[in-house]
């Protein structure tokens, strides 16, 4: 008896199966990534520009800015093999509740290290010791301490040398006469707006500028701006003019700015971890801001640069440089403060890096501490509560690192 023939399976019956095959790879993609990039699927910023992405958004952004190459770019600074030990401390006795200071400030990372050792290390917002966090601004300090070593290694000849000097693309704009100090101390006199607030300021446009053909966006775009006072006289905050400092330390150096981290400090300091640097759209690190690092590495930089910035007992800047980089150059129009090479600082010796929505470095040499921030202002950039909040923890962790000393005299 002839056997019946195979019966086809119906149209109908393939796409199902094919549909099957697809949404089981998709979830086992999906299951295959870390957390902290299924989080920034979940909320992924339709909006480019990320002053104006919403709290949800923020807070699975801030720990993936470098997870999704669609969105951005960046270039990865490699650890060494040897990382600094941060041996625990006793717990140091702070007279106010930890849990509602960072639940005010909507903290993901919170490490005090006070004498080398840990003195307190807590996590929020879903965050963990092993994660990256974006630095914003903080990474100003990052590239100031760059300038320095470029100065050490010959790279860069003097901090009044001209900026066209190193940018011949500046020639014949406001920033022609303006010094390499004078834009790390943000005196170029040139005129920017740094609302965050406004869509039409120049650190919002900016990301929009289109560029002229062959020119790096940013030189296109600062070239442009017109002068609003003399340089040297006037202090005004500008993320492009920190841009610009990165641009010159690339052009000095020959090299990219993460691999000159990586070269300077990441290695010789002893970072644990791998960090990145995002790039802008024409392919350079963003100086004024975005390294994600660890909480822990933050640490270890801001140690480095309270012990000299060494590297087996010799410093990677030049005598005398740190100091004039810790300390005020310029004021800032508000008592016992001032800004030095894109750090701000206090007449008690103390000095801070800031970025915006809560990252924070602070320094107090004199009492051996280092204060690593990480959060996402409720308030948003410039938290009208969070800021005097945690400037009122600074002080509170001094008075009780004086308390301690005090008791065991």
């Amino acid at each position: 008896m002839p056997s019946k023939p195979l019966k086809k399976p119906a149209l109908g019956q393939w796409a199902l199966g094919a549909l099957c095959a697809v949404a089981l790879a998709a979830v086992a993609c999906w299951f295959s990534l870390d957390k902290e990039t299924r989080g920034l699927l979940r909320t992924v910023p339709t909006n480019r520009d990320l002053l104006f992405w919403n709290q949800p958004q923020r807070d699975a952004a801030f720990r993936a800015m470098d997870r999704l190459p669609f969105l951005v770019r960046w270039h990865t600074v490699q650890p060494g093999g040897d990382p600094r030990p941060l041996p625990p401390g006793p717990p140091l006795a702070l007279p106010l509740d930890i849990d509602a200071y960072m639940a005010g400030q909507r903290s993901a990372a919170l490490l005090v290290l006070q004498g080398g050792r840990l003195r307190l290390e807590r996590y929020g917002l879903g965050f963990e010791d092993g994660g990256r966090w974006t630095s914003f601004s903080v990474a100003k300090s990052f590239t100031s301490t760059l300038v320095g070593a470029a100065l050490r290694d010959g790279h860069i000849r003097s901090m009044d040398d001209k900026v066209s000097d190193y940018i011949p693309g500046m020639k014949g704009s406001a920033y022609d006469a303006v010094s390499i100090r004078q834009l790390l101390t943000m005196t170029s006199g040139v005129r920017w707006s740094e609302d965050y607030a406004d869509p039409q300021s120049d650190v919002a446009r900016f990301n929009s500028h289109r560029p002229e053909p062959g020119v790096d966006a940013l030189v296109s775009y600062l070239r442009q701006l017109p002068r609003a006072a003399p340089a040297g006289t006037r202090w005004n905050y500008s993320t492009g003019e920190t841009n610009l400092v990165g641009v010159l330390l690339a052009q000095a150096t020959g090299k990219p700015l993460a691999a000159y981290l990586q070269e300077k400090v990441w290695q010789p300091a002893g970072m644990e971890r791998q960090a990145t640097w995002l790039l802008s759209k024409t392919g350079l690190e963003i100086s004024g801001c975005c390294i994600q690092a660890s909480p822990r590495d933050f640490a270890r930089f801001g140690q480095f640069i309270l012990e000299g910035a060494r590297v087996q007992g010799r410093s990677i800047v030049p005598d005398g440089w740190l100091q004039e980089a810790t300390t005020a150059r310029t004021g800032i129009g508000q008592p016992g403060r001032g800004y030095g090479y894109q750090w701000w600082t206090y007449d008690d010796g103390s000095f801070t890096a800031r970025g915006i929505f809560g990252q924070g470095l602070f320094i107090d040499p004199a009492r051996q501490l280092v204060i690593v921030s990480h959060a996402n202002w409720a308030g948003g950039a410039r938290d009208p509560v969070a800021g005097p909040a945690r400037e009122a923890f600074y002080r509170a962790v001094q008075q009780a690192v004086d308390d301690e000393a005090a008791s065991q005299r």
